[in-house]
């Protein structure tokens, strides 16, 4: 069986614990280590790990993490029901609006970044 885990780059634990807590209801279920913690809302689990700014993701990079935003190829997207509530949550708890999209054929659509620089989309799907 396959089991998908996504993992999440913070440079402070408690603070990445409560961004994910207030704009996406997330729960922290447990902190097994010093740094990890286990982070569930219904079905999503999500692991943040406490990783200091400028240290290296691996022995053989020549990069190294940085906390403003930044572009990657992978992002995560919320579905949500209520695209104004969810964004203006998202924005409460420390995250910041890119851009918006509205479709009267596909719905909307935010473009955001977590206070941590990584990107994430917020989307409100019309009924099909």
């Amino acid at each position: 069986m396959l089991e998908i885990e996504i993992c999440i780059d913070v440079p402070e634990l408690d603070r990445g614990v409560r961004f994910y807590a207030a704009a996406f209801g997330f729960a922290k279920m447990s902190e097994p280590y010093p740094g990890v913690a286990y982070l569930a809302c219904g079905a999503l689990k999500l692991t943040l790990l406490e990783k200091p700014e400028m240290t290296k993701p691996s022995p053989h990079s020549l990069d190294v993490r940085r906390y403003h935003r930044h572009w990657t190829p992978v992002h995560l997207d919320f579905h949500v029901a209520d695209l104004a509530s969810a964004l203006d949550r998202a924005i409460q708890a420390g995250a910041v609006k890119e851009q918006s999209f509205q479709s009267a054929e596909h719905g909307a659509a935010a473009f955001c970044a977590d206070p941590f620089g990584n990107g994430f989309c917020l989307l409100e799907r019309k009924p099909v």
